[in-house]
C-alpha cells in the first residue's frame, strides 16, 4: 500500500490518545533489536547476580559483630569483620563497573542499530515525504527519541533485571532468617500496586506531550538558527515574534517538565509512606520478638538492613509500568517513521544499466502534488479507492521550492504531457511560472512518480530500472544550489568520490571556476559555510555545474537560474553549458535566449499542458505563446546577448 504526503503528515500527527499504547507487541519488537547482544547480555546478568549475592553479606557481618564478635570481646574477629565491612563494598564497585561497561555496550548497540535502520529507511523515502514533513520534528526523532530509547535499554531494562535479582535474592535470605517478620513485611505491598498503575498511566501520556512540545521548539531552532531563515528573520525584522515564539514553546516544555515532576514525586511519597508502615509494622514485631527471647538483637539489626534491600526493587518493579510506559513512548515514535511505507522502491527484477544512450519518452503523464489524485502502483495498475481515501491533505511542508506553490493551487500540475527526446538533444522547456516544467525534471530521476501514464529512458519504463542506474546516468541541477557546509574539494568529491585532484581540477577549468578557487586562502580546501553562503551566487551555480561535469552523466536536467546573475557571472556559466550540453541529452528548463536558440525542441507549457512544440523559428512561426514569450521576454535577452559576445571578445 503506497502513502503520499498528507496521509504521512497526518498519521504522524494524530492525538496521543490515538498512538498505540505499550504492549507486548512493542516489547517483543523492542528485544529483537538485542539479539545481536545476547552474549553480553546473558554476561550481564551474571555479573548483576554476582554483585547482588555480595550485597547480602554486611548484615550477616553486623549481626555477627553485635550477637559475637563485641559480647565475646573477640578483637581479631573485630577486625577481620571490620575489614570485610570495607573489602565487599570495594568488590561490589569493581564488579559494577564491569555490570556498566556490559549495559552501556548493549544499550549503545542497539540505539546504533535502530538510529541506522531509521537513516537508511528516511534516505529510501520519496522526495513527496520530505515536502510533508518538518525537519525539526525529523531531527527530533533522531536526537531526543533515539535518546529516550537509549535511556530504556541502558537505564530502565538493567534497573528491572537488577530489581528482580536483589529481590529475589533478599526474599530468600530474610525467609531463611525469620519467615515471620518476613511475611509482615510483605503485608503493605498491595498498597503500592494502585498508586503505581495510577501514576504509570498519567506519566505516560506526560511524556509522548513532552516529546511533542520538544519536537515543536526543536522545529523553530531549525528553521530560524540556518542562514535562510536567519535572514528572512532580520531583513522583515522578526526578532521580537520569534523571540515570543520561541518563548512560549519553551514555556511549553518547561511546564511539562515540572508536571512530570510533581506526579512522579507524589508517586514516590506514597511509595515512601507504604514504606515506612511497613518498616513501622516489622520494628514492633522485631522489637516484641527480641523482648520475648526469641531473636537476638543482631538478627533484628541485620533483618532491618534487608529491609530496605527488599522494599527498594519492590517500589521499583510496582514502578515498572511507569518507567517502561515512559520508555516505550520513544521506541513507539521512532516505529512511526520505520513503519512508515517506501512509496518509490525498486522491483524485484529492476534492470541496472551500465550504458543510457539518453533517449526519453513522456507517454500521456498526469502528475498532482496534491493528495486524492488517482495514484498508480508500481505494476502501472491503478490504486484502489482505500487508498485514495488515506490522501486528503495537502502538502505543509517548507517553503523550500521543492513543491511549486503555483502548481499546489491546482489538481493537476501535468495533463496528459508526452513528447519524446533523442539521445544528444538540447531540448528547452519554456513557458510562465508554474506551468509544470520543473515537475518535468522531478519526475525524469524519479523523485515522484506520475499518478497515470509512463515515463522512459531509452524505451524502459523508469520503473523497470533500478534508482542507482538513474542517480547514475541522469545529472540534476536545481534552481537552488546547495552546497554542504564544507570545503570546495568534498562537494565537488559528492559527485564522483573516487576523483582525482586532475579530474577535478579539469571539471572546475570546464566551468570557468578553477581560476576563482585558486585566489581563495585555502584553494580548493576552502570552507564555503553553510548552504555555500560565503560564495557568490555565479560562483556557487558553476561549482554546481563543475560538480556535474565530475558526475558526467548520460542525461542532463538543468533548471536554469541564471537570470539574475551579473553578466560576466552568465558569460562564464554559459561557456561551461556549451560544452555541458555536447554528446548527451539535454532537458533545460530555458531563462536564457542563447539557449533556446541552440535547442533542437522547444516545449511551450502552460497550465500543465504541452501546448505548442518546435524549434525557435517554427515556433516564432506559429505566432503562439512562444511568439508572445519571444516578444515580452527574451526579446530584451537579445540586446543582452550581443553585450555577451562582447564580453567574450574582451576576454580573448
Amino acid at each position: 500500500m503506497r502513502m503520499h504526503g498528507g496521509a504521512w503528515w497526518s498519521m504522524l500527527n494524530e492525538r496521543p490518545e490515538n498512538q498505540p499504547q505499550f504492549s507486548r507487541k512493542t516489547l517483543k519488537r523492542v528485544l529483537r533489536y538485542a539479539n545481536p547482544y545476547w552474549g553480553m547480555i546473558a554476561g550481564m546478568l551474571a555479573v548483576i547476580a554476582v554483585i547482588s549475592v555480595i550485597e547480602l553479606i554486611p548484615p550477616p557481618l553486623a549481626r555477627d559483630l553485635i550477637d559475637h564478635a563485641i559480647p565475646e570481646k573477640d578483637t581479631p574477629r573485630l577486625g577481620l569483620l571490620a575489614l570485610g565491612m570495607v573489602l565487599i563494598p570495594l568488590l561490589s564497585a569493581l564488579i559494577g563497573t564491569l555490570q556498566r561497561w556490559l549495559s552501556s555496550r548493549v544499550g549503545e548497540g542497539i540505539i546504533y542499530d535502530l538510529r541506522c535502520e531509521m537513516y537508511d529507511h528516511m534516505q529510501r523515502m520519496s522526495l513527496r515525504f520530505y515536502t510533508s514533513t518538518k525537519t525539526g520534528e525529523l531531527m527530533s526523532r533522531f536526537s531526543n527519541d533515539v535518546v529516550g530509547a537509549q535511556n530504556a535499554i541502558t537505564g530502565t531494562m538493567v534497573s528491572v533485571i537488577t530489581n528482580i535479582v536483589t529481590l529475589v535474592s533478599t526474599l530468600a535470605i530474610m525467609l531463611s532468617i525469620e519467615w515471620r517478620l518476613t511475611l509482615a513485611a510483605l503485608l503493605v505491598l498491595p498498597l503500592l500496586y494502585l498508586p503505581a498503575r495510577r501514576a504509570a498511566g498519567i506519566l505516560r501520556d506526560i511524556s509522548r506531550k513532552a516529546m511533542e512540545l520538544n519536537s515543536q521548539m526543536n522545529t523553530q531552532l531549525n528553521e530560524t538558527l540556518n542562514v535562510s531563515g536567519a535572514l528572512l528573520v532580520k531583513v522583515f525584522g522578526r526578532q521580537p515574534r520569534e523571540q515570543e515564539r520561541f518563548a512560549t514553546s519553551a514555556a511549553g516544555v518547561r511546564d511539562i517538565g515540572i508536571k512530570r515532576a510533581l506526579v512522579g514525586r507524589w508517586f514516590f511519597v506514597v511509595a515512601g509512606l507504604v514504606s515506612s508502615i511497613g518498616s513501622a509494622v516489622l520494628f514492633w514485631i522485631g522489637g516484641y520478638l527480641v523482648i520475648t527471647g526469641a531473636l537476638s538483637i543482631g538478627t533484628i539489626v541485620a533483618f532491618i538492613s534487608y529491609l530496605t534491600r527488599l522494599y527498594q526493587p519492590i517500589v521499583g518493579l510496582t514502578n515498572i509500568q511507569v518507567d517502561l510506559a515512559q520508555s516505550m513512548v520513544s521506541f513507539e515514535r521512532v516505529f512511526e517513521y520505520l513503519d512508515l511505507p517506501v512509496d518509490i522502491q525498486d522491483r524485484p527484477d529492476a534492470l541496472h544499466l551500465s550504458h543510457v544512450r539518453g533517449s526519453v519518452t513522456f507517454e500521456h503523464v498526469w502528475f498532482s502534488y496534491r493528495e486524492g489524485a488517482v495514484s498508480q502502483s508500481a505494476s502501472g495498475t491503478q490504486a484502489g479507492a482505500a487508498n485514495n481515501a488515506m490522501m486528503g491533505a495537502t502538502p505543509n511542508g517548507q517553503a523550500d521550492g521543492t513543491v511549486p506553490v503555483a502548481q499546489l493551487g491546482r489538481h493537476w500540475a501535468l495533463e496528459d504531457v508526452s513528447f519524446n527526446v533523442q539521445p544528444g538533444q538540447l531540448v528547452a522547456l519554456v513557458g510562465p511560472s508554474g506551468a509544470g516544467k520543473t515537475t518535468i525534471s522531478y519526475l525524469l530521476p524519479r523523485l515522484y512518480e506520475p499518478q497515470k501514464g509512463r515515463v522512459l529512458l531509452d524505451e524502459r519504463e523508469l520503473r523497470d530500472l533500478t534508482q542507482s542506474t538513474l542517480a547514475e546516468h541522469i545529472g540534476l541541477v536545481t534552481q537552488e544550489t546547495y552546497l554542504f557546509h564544507d570545503s570546495i574539494r568534498n562537494n565537488l568529491l559528492y559527485a564522483s568520490p573516487g576523483a582525482t585532484d586532475a579530474a577535478l581540477e579539469s571539471a572546475c577549468r570546464a566551468a570557468y571556476i578553477h581560476d576563482v578557487i585558486m585566489t581563495m586562502p585555502q584553494g580548493y580546501d576552502t570552507i564555503v559555510g553553510e548552504r555555500g553562503y560565503r560564495l557568490s551566487g555565479g560562483e556557487k551555480q558553476r561549482i554546481a555545474l563543475a560538480r556535474v561535469i565530475l558526475k558526467n552523466p548520460s542525461v542532463l536536467v538543468l533548471d536554469e537560474a541564471t537570470s539574475s546573475l551579473d553578466s560576466q557571472s552568465e558569460y562564464y556559466i554559459q561557456q561551461a553549458l556549451d560544452r555541458l550540453f555536447v554528446d548527451r541529452t539535454s532537458i533545460v528548463i530555458a531563462h536564457r535566449l542563447s539557449t533556446i536558440l541552440a535547442a533542437d525542441l522547444i516545449l511551450v507549457f502552460d497550465h500543465g499542458h504541452v501546448i505548442e512544440h518546435g524549434n525557435h523559428q517554427q515556433l516564432l512561426t506559429q505566432g503562439g505563446m512562444y511568439a508572445r514569450l519571444y516578444e515580452t521576454q527574451f526579446r530584451g535577452l537579445a540586446k543582452g546577448r550581443a553585450q555577451l559576445t562582447s564580453l567574450e571578445s574582451a576576454q580573448q
